[in-house]
């Protein structure tokens, strides 16, 4: 394997672009990350996802069924910045490999289809990248399918992601004519060959110099009005120069304030060279966002993106190949060599770097070193978990992992044969080691050993990739949701009195407690702001503060087994109005015992409801199976919230409890021969209705 020399170029912050694909199942995002390969010179071959010939999906689950699967890291060079690319799934079981990767991106290309515009998954993606703060510029694909309309697009965009798009295309020919795109910016029309790999930059052409006049202007009032030097030259001159609307759309891209639109074709690639130019111009390098936080010795630190400082990076993604454990990491602060030894932060080991990998999907180059705003993988980190920072021995740092969903499916998986039950559990550890949005437990009752994960697909392939590479025949059960338990109408004044006296010091706590809901704060399934609130109303010191918090973690532990079920508690308020101590024998840890059974009476004489998880599915069939398929739903216990017409099918949008979702992938094939689609998204919880939660 060839080693790969850091030259001053690939050093220097302001010329790295650190970047994410997302978008929807299907919109192009695979395509786009293939065809940006090809047109930097990366690759000599266009990827088809069609054909399982891409770079990025190279795992072979991922071309079976023609889906990314597991976010992966490439790296390019375009006008002479290094780009360092993650692909990321558009599934949404597979919303937690987005999540990591967004923790460590400073901006993302959102991908959306010119025919369908802002579809359930890339609303779900943007929202991701809102919470993270990553800048994005937008990139409309399949301009050449019919139907495609780039207006209608924009509008979704406007519509349902609240913001601002800049549009700075004008497409040239329309559907299967699409053949370029008129620059706003430099009022030049460019125009791709046949094959695409080619275009010419020419004239506007003259039927369409009024529109492509029409657009720039409505380009430039919609930067005037969100940008105060833009604003102050287009009243001084009634427009704004090219330099000056530039400077201004990488502004607006930084700091949120609107997006940036281009729009093209990335399987007949077309619109991608503009697209690189625009990643270029206006998404942040590593220098261009704050330092990172983090904490230590309970302190908040902050770390520049400087190969100065203090090593710093964090792990995002774990992987076992043939050729060692990768360990995927962003680089924050400082640099690292190969043979170095690091600290993982968080555990306090010490963890020897062997190798230090440049990412080319499944493939690898050895590189020397890695410094501040690179993304890398190193070999030689044994227990590094997805979410560890690992740093340098003498300043350590722990920086802010990305969040884990919990899960909300499981399954019984067992060994077909006794014996390999061993091998099982350690192969079913080492997923959800690499992957934590995988649960592994054993049932303290049946003595099952579950399986659970984000929906359906997450735990197929979770299930296949025990069979393939770990050789083992196992057994897969039905899916079981995870249920949660909350409360209608709750108790006041609840008196709980804590008593043990078994020689030496004994323990007493008195607490007098009020639960009632805590109230939703709207969205779709009831979901609620938090499981859990707890206050205390304690006047003249009758309850110490020190007991008040023990008072509130034994509330926590009562939350664990509601008494429906057994299942967790959520959506409670807990009111500490009273209590007394013993000036011997009170403590925390009675406290703590007293809260517990304390929330646990008070649950028993509450009125409470069993709550399932529900899912907003989006349906596209075609009109002449829309009947079965509203009858299917409605059979599911689904409630239709909308349902559009889009080119000879309706879209048909519904709330259905997970837990009936199961197999609805084959009921819907079945019913519309084939033709039919869905996605998924989870919305929250939602009570489940009394004639079934006796089976629940």
């Amino acid at each position: 394997m060839r080693t790969e020399q850091h030259r001053p170029l690939e050093s220097a912050l302001d010329t790295v672009r650190n970047l994410g694909i997302l978008a929807h199942v299907d919109a192009g995002k695979t395509t786009v990350t293939e065809r940006i390969l090809y047109t930097t010179g990366t690759t000599h071959k266009r990827g088809e996802v069609h054909d399982g010939t891409t770079i990025t999906d190279f795992d072979s689950q991922e071309r079976d069924r023609g889906i990314t699967i597991f976010a992966a890291a490439v790296s390019c060079s375009w006008a002479g910045h290094r780009i360092n690319l993650i692909d990321t799934p558009g599934h949404v079981d597979f919303a937690d490999e987005v999540e990591r990767a967004l923790r460590v991106l400073d901006g993302a290309v959102a991908v959306f289809d010119a025919v369908a515009g802002v579809e359930p998954q890339s609303e779900s993606v943007w929202r991701q990248a809102d919470r993270h703060a990553v800048p994005r510029i937008a990139f409309v694909n399949k301009l050449d399918r019919a139907g495609a309309d780039l207006d209608t697009a924009v509008a979704s965009i406007r519509e349902r992601l609240h913001t601002v798009p800049l549009v700075v295309q004008l497409p040239i020919g329309r559907e299967d004519g699409f053949r370029g795109v008129v620059d706003l910016l430099r009022m030049r029309a460019l125009v791709w060959a046949d094959g695409g790999d080619t275009y010419e930059e020419t004239d506007v052409p003259v039927g369409l110099r009024e529109e492509a006049g029409r657009r720039r202007r409505l380009l430039e009032e919609a930067v005037a009005e969100l940008h105060p030097a833009a604003l102050e030259e287009f009243c001084a001159g009634s427009g704004l120069a090219e330099r000056t609307l530039a400077g201004a759309l990488r502004d607006l891209t930084r700091t949120g304030e609107g997006v940036v639109v281009l729009c093209g074709s990335a399987y007949r690639n077309r619109g991608v060279e503009p697209l690189l130019e625009a990643v270029v111009a206006y998404l942040p390098s590593p220098a261009d966002v704050p330092p990172v936080r983090g904490t230590s010795g309970g302190t908040e630190q902050e770390r520049a993106a400087d190969p100065a400082e203090p090593f710093a990076a964090l792990a995002f993604k774990v992987n076992a190949t043939a050729t060692g454990r990768l360990t995927y990491l962003r680089v924050y602060s400082g640099t690292v060599g190969k043979g170095e030894t690091v600290l993982d932060a968080g555990t306090g080991r010490r963890e020897r770097v062997g190798r230090i990998l440049r990412v080319q999907a499944d493939r690898h180059v050895d590189v020397d070193m890695a410094v501040a705003g690179d993304i890398v993988a190193v070999i030689g980190p044994r227990t590094v978990r997805p979410g560890a920072t690992l740093c340098a021995p003498g300043a350590p740092l722990v920086l802010e992992p990305p969040t884990v969903a919990d899960p909300v499916v499981s399954v019984a998986v067992e060994a077909r044969r006794s014996t390999d039950t061993e091998r099982l559990m350690a192969a079913l550890v080492r997923l959800a080691d690499e992957d934590p949005s995988l649960a592994v437990r054993t049932d303290p009752e049946t003595g099952q050993t579950l399986l659970s994960g984000m929906g359906e697909l997450h735990l197929e392939v979770a299930a296949e990739k025990v069979r393939r590479d770990h050789g083992l025949d196992v057994r897969v059960g039905r899916p079981r949701v995870a249920h949660r338990e909350t409360l209608v109408r709750g108790v006041c004044g609840l008196v709980y009195r804590h008593v043990k006296q078994d020689g030496g010091a004994g323990q007493f706590a008195h607490v007098v407690i009020d639960v009632e809901p805590l109230e939703p704060t709207g969205g779709e399934g009831g979901e609620r702001e938090a499981e859990f609130a707890f206050r205390s109303a304690v006047v003249g010191g009758r309850v110490p503060q020190e007991y008040v918090r023990a008072v509130e973690a034994g509330c926590r532990d009562a939350l664990v087994e509601g008494p429906l079920g057994g299942h967790p508690v959520t959506g409670v308020r807990v009111t500490l109005t009273d209590g007394a101590t013993h000036s011997k024998d009170s403590s925390e840890m009675a406290f703590r015992t007293a809260g517990r059974f304390a929330l646990r009476e008070a649950l028993r004489a509450s009125a409470m409801v069993l709550l399932e998880p529900v899912a907003e599915v989006t349906v596209t069939v075609p009109d002449d199976a829309v009947g079965g398929v509203l009858g299917d739903l409605a059979a599911r216990r689904g409630r239709v919230s909308g349902s559009t017409a889009r080119a000879g099918a309706a879209v048909i949008t519904a709330t259905v409890p997970l837990a009936e979702l199961f197999g609805y992938a084959t009921r819907l094939r079945g019913r519309t021969r084939g033709r039919g689609t869905f996605t998924t998204r989870a919305t929250g919880y939602a009570p489940v209705p009394a004639a079934v939660s006796g089976t629940a």
